[in-house]
């Protein structure tokens, strides 16, 4: 049967919208490139140039601290912005204990308690040395039922401000076990060479606990990604400080 002359084909040949897919196409195109234009040209740069004068530059900041005798010690890892008050509340609401001070009675317990297998939540820790200076406050976590292994952090107050606030700068290492140094031959800690496993711990710590709000990371702030620290044991990175900015306290 013949198809009626009037009757409406079944479907339009598709080159009769070619022209205007074509003029969608590049509709889209141009709209992609000015939102491309906006955002890398005029949107990000603010946001940077915001970021900058927020926070500080820590780039006159020395990267490793130093044992007593001169020796290099721990990387620097970690960064936190808050009072005195505010950094002490911090730690002991995220569960860090603060460490004892060095001296002849901390020193016998650490040593009893390591021997017998007896908790010390508040074993003293070697002392390190930053602008100068031992380091401001030592904070730990025990892990296990003896000195041997635990989560440490020293902090020093750097020359940094924030919004007012100071910035404290630290290392954070994991201590494995206890042996003799292989530098001095002394008995200390030894500590994991994965630092950067132990400063996510410190801010993880952290957040977990509500105390912080805001954190934010100095990309490349180490170029030298891997040492010893001041007991030969070596230690690697991936060159980042991890900064994180305690709540005000009210």
């Amino acid at each position: 049967m013949d198809a009626s002359p009037n009757a409406e084909p079944d479907s339009i040949p598709p080159s009769v919208n070619l022209p205007s897919r074509k003029r969608q196409i590049a509709t889209y195109v141009v709209y992609g490139l000015i939102c491309y234009l906006l955002v890398a040209y005029l949107i990000l740069p603010r946001i940077w140039e915001t970021y900058a004068h927020r926070h500080p530059s820590f780039d006159d900041n020395p990267r490793l601290t130093e044992t007593a005798d001169g020796h290099p010690g721990d990387a620097l890892n970690v960064a936190l912005t808050g009072t005195e008050a505010e950094l002490l509340a911090a730690m002991q609401t995220a569960k860090w204990y603060r460490a004892d001070p060095l001296g002849i009675k901390s020193d016998l317990k650490i040593a009893v308690d390591t021997v017998v297998e007896r908790p010390y939540d508040q074993a003293p820790v070697s002392s390190l040395f930053l602008y100068g200076r031992p380091e401001d406050f030592a904070f730990e976590q025990p892990v296990g039922h003896d000195p041997r292994k635990r989560h440490h952090v020293r902090f020093w107050r750097s020359t940094q401000i924030d919004e007012n606030r100071p910035v404290w700068i630290g290392s954070a290492t994991y201590d494995t076990r206890v042996g003799f140094s292989h530098t001095t031959g002394q008995i200390t800690h030894h500590t994991d060479p994965n630092i950067d496993a132990e400063r996510s711990h410190v801010l993880f710590t952290l957040k977990q606990a509500n105390q912080l709000s805001e954190t934010y990371i100095i990309k490349g702030f180490h170029t030298k990604l891997e040492g010893k620290n001041g007991g030969g044991d070596p230690w690697h990175t991936d060159g980042d400080l991890w900064v994180g900015v305690i709540k005000q306290t009210p």
